[in-house]
């Protein structure tokens, strides 16, 4: 899976272990919006609060047939313990091995604490019904963006 996604592109097919317990497959979400945001960490202060606002506008979300899909590098065992501790109704991904994170070029060199580390850096994806990426944010502050990307999906 060495491409890029690119937008306006179609989106190429990829599977991943889905907190639900099934696989999430993209073919699979045809005929659906996908937001997909890729966050650093279970857990975490921003983490959190970005998926605290998309769970509070999940109904909102499903009201423009758009779905909402958390993914990281954590482990589904981590992803579960997050789940329960906020009460999150949407999935989380888990991106152990980060072809998805690849995929989407979401990889990118930190500064933690003075050391130079590799990590995922928050983005949001939105595909559309076609699978075609229609939207792309990149470097996205946790507070307030579930509302900017719902802002983003109504004016589709």
């Amino acid at each position: 899976m060495a491409a890029k996604v690119e937008m306006g592109k179609k989106v190429p097919n990829f599977k991943i272990p889905s907190s639900s317990g099934n696989e999430f497959s993209l073919t699979s979400k045809k005929g659906k919006k996908i937001v997909l945001y890729f966050y650093p960490k279970d857990n975490t202060p921003g983490c959190t609060t970005e998926g605290i606002e998309f769970n509070e506008m999940l109904s909102q979300f499903k009201k423009q047939n758009a779905e909402v899909y958390g993914i990281s590098r954590d482990s589904l065992k981590s992803h579960d313990k997050f789940i329960c501790k906020y009460d999150f109704k949407f999935d989380l991904l888990s991106d152990e091995d980060e072809e998805v994170c690849k995929l989407f070029d979401v990889i990118k060199e930190k500064n933690m604490y003075g050391k130079k580390v590799l990590g995922i850096e928050r983005s949001t994806f939105v595909i559309d019904e076609d699978q075609k990426l229609v939207g792309e944010f990149r470097k996205v502050k946790a507070e307030g963006h579930a509302a900017e990307i719902l802002k983003f999906i109504k004016g589709l």
